[in-house]
């Protein structure tokens, strides 16, 4: 099972189905994910800020970070 399976499995579904109980239900769960994704996405951030870093491990770092968060934004 990848982490991708194991973290939406944890959060549960957020598709909704257009019934009222399951929805809400489901609303919560979108809630959480984006909270979820938000502090992810600021940890990524923080790393992307060393992409112009002497050391290589965290240029590299901030540079696969920095690409990550540009590709985020045009989608």
């Amino acid at each position: 099972m990848e982490l991708y399976d194991v973290v939406k499995k944890l959060l549960g579904p957020i598709e909704t189905v257009g019934e009222t109980n399951t929805d809400e239900k489901r609303f919560a769960n979108l809630e959480a994910t984006v909270l979820l994704v938000d502090k992810l996405l600021c940890d990524i951030n923080s790393v992307a800020q060393d992409k112009d870093c002497q050391e290589f491990s965290r240029s590299r770092s901030g540079k696969r970070a920095d690409q990550f968060l540009k590709n985020v934004k045009e989608a």
